[in-house]
C-alpha cells in the first residue's frame, strides 16, 4: 500500500494529512465497499475527470492521489492543473483510469478532500486580491474544522495566505481572558517568556496597546477596533512592532482594514465557514 506524498509539504505536516486521508476512508469505506464489490465485475476499468462546475482555486489533488494510492495502487491520477491554480467553470482539473471499483469506493471521499480545501483556497484568494497594494498578508485562525486543520490550514496556504500559529503549543497568544486571570498584560507578558515561544497580546483600546508595545512583544493583536482606531494604533506603534487586526473580518470589511496600515488581518472565515466547491467525477 502507498502512501501520499505530499510534496509541498513538511514532514510532519505530510503525516499528518496521511493519517487524516485513512481515518477519512475507514469512516466510509469500513470493512468493504458492499455496493461495488457486489455489482461490478473485478476487471472492469473506468475512465473519468475531475470537473471544475464552478470557477475557483483547486486545491487537494495531491490528496486525491493520496487516497486513490490507498485505495487500489492500479488507480492513475494525471491532474492537468496545479494545487494553486486558478481554473474557471467547465476546466478539466484531472483525468484518472483504474478499476472500477477502486474509483466508486474512493471517489467520495475524495471529492469531499477536493471540495472543500478548493473552496478554502477560493475564499482566501478571493482575500488577498480584496487587499492587494497594500502591505497585510491575510492569515487564518483556529476555526478549522475539528481533525482537518493540517488540512485546511494548507488549503489557505495553497490560497495566497498564510498560517497564524497551528494550535496552542506553538505560539504565546495572550487574550482577555488570560490578562483578566493574573490582572495585567505586564504580568501575563512576565510569566509566558519561560516558554521562549513568540509572543503576541490582544488588545482592545488604546491604552492597552501602550502597554503591551512596552513589553517588547512579537506581535499585537487589534481586537474588534474601529478603523479610526486602528489608524490611529498604526501611527502610534510606527513600525515598532507588527499589527494584526481580527475581530468580524469578511470581504466586505477586509479592504478598508488593510487601508488603514496593518500588518495582518486574521479571519475565521477562511475555514470555519467555507463553501466547498463545486466539483464533480464524471466516470465513462
Amino acid at each position: 500500500m502507498k502512501e501520499a506524498t505530499m510534496s509541498s509539504l513538511p514532514p510532519a505536516a505530510a503525516a499528518q494529512i496521511q493519517q487524516v486521508i485513512q481515518a477519512a476512508l475507514a469512516e466510509d469505506v469500513g470493512p468493504g465497499d458492499v455496493t461495488s464489490r457486489t455489482t461490478l465485475p473485478a476487471d472492469l476499468w473506468y475512465n473519468g475527470r475531475f470537473l471544475a462546475k464552478a470557477p475557483g482555486v483547486i486545491a487537494g489533488l495531491e490528496v486525491v492521489a493520496g487516497v486513490f494510492a490507498i485505495v487500489d495502487e492500479a488507480i492513475c491520477l494525471m491532474p492537468l492543473v496545479q494545487d494553486g491554480d486558478w481554473v474557471e467553470r467547465g476546466a478539466i482539473i484531472a483525468t484518472v483510469q483504474g478499476p472500477a471499483r477502486g474509483l466508486l469506493t474512493g471517489e467520495r471521499t475524495a471529492l469531499n478532500f477536493l471540495q472543500r480545501m478548493s473552496g478554502i483556497a477560493t475564499l482566501t484568494r478571493r482575500f488577498v486580491v480584496a487587499v492587494d497594494g497594500t502591505k497585510a498578508v491575510i492569515l487564518d485562525t483556529r476555526k478549522t474544522a475539528p481533525g482537518l486543520r493540517a488540512i485546511d490550514k494548507w488549503a489557505v496556504r495553497l490560497g495566497g495566505g498564510q498560517n497564524h500559529r497551528y494550535g496552542l503549543y506553538d505560539m504565546v497568544l495572550i487574550k482577555d481572558n488570560h490578562i483578566a486571570a493574573v490582572g495585567s498584560i505586564t504580568e501575563a507578558v512576565a510569566r509566558a517568556t519561560a516558554v521562549h515561544l513568540p509572543i503576541e497580546v490582544e488588545v482592545k483600546n488604546l491604552a492597552e496597546l501602550d502597554e503591551a508595545l512596552s513589553l517588547n512583544v512579537d506581535r499585537i493583536m487589534l481586537d474588534n477596533m474601529s478603523l479610526a482606531e486602528m489608524r490611529v494604533a498604526v501611527e502610534r506603534v510606527n513600525g515598532r512592532c507588527p499589527l494584526e487586526a481580527s475581530g468580524n473580518v469578511s470581504l466586505k470589511t477586509v479592504a478598508a482594514i488593510a487601508a488603514t496600515g496593518v500588518d495582518y488581518i486574521s479571519s475565521g472565515a477562511l475555514t470555519h465557514s467555507v463553501m466547498a466547491l463545486d466539483i464533480s467525477l464524471d466516470l465513462d
